[in-house]
């Protein structure tokens, strides 16, 4: 049980990303949205969980979609805050996919806070990574998406 539960533990959440597509890729935004995730709190030993979406503006090169969500289960399954889990999946697809730009919003309830402490049964902490290629991409292209616009994506996604 503990072996899938900190399975991540040692994994580079980058190298989950190993389907890389660069035919035909336009600079338009890609998001997934609403990847469920479980993970374990390092400060109190009890889990969190909740779903994580991620929104990414392409350069030269796309990633396989469940792809995202393996690095997503790397950074999650390792005891964890949810504000590095949010950055380390930014970093792992700016890393491996090297978009313009990459965008990730993290919505979880923690059970330290939920049965434990001041007990917030339903509560939902949200934390968000932004990150920005290079000036000009690796083509030359620069994006036409602001932080602020990827944001929006991801806020208001259905």
């Amino acid at each position: 049980m503990y072996g899938e539960l900190f399975s991540g533990v040692g994994t580079d959440p980058a190298a989950e990303i190993d389907a890389i597509f660069s035919d035909d890729v336009t600079h338009d935004p890609v998001l997934v949205a609403d990847l469920p995730f479980y993970s374990m709190c390092e400060h109190h030993l009890l889990p969190f969980f909740g779903r994580a979406s991620l929104v990414y503006v392409p350069d030269r090169h796309i990633a396989g979609i469940s792809k995202i969500a393996r690095a997503l289960e790397t950074t999650a399954r390792r005891l964890q805050v949810q504000e590095r889990l949010t950055g380390q999946l930014a970093d792992a697809v700016m890393f491996r996919v090297k978009p313009l730009a990459v965008a990730c919003r993290v919505e979880a309830e923690h059970l330290c806070m939920s049965m434990r402490g001041i007990q917030k049964p339903g509560h939902r902490v949200i934390t968000t990574a932004i990150r920005q290629g290079p000036g000009g991409g690796e083509n030359g292209a620069t994006p036409a998406y602001t932080p602020s616009d990827l944001l929006g994506l991801l806020n208001n996604r259905g």
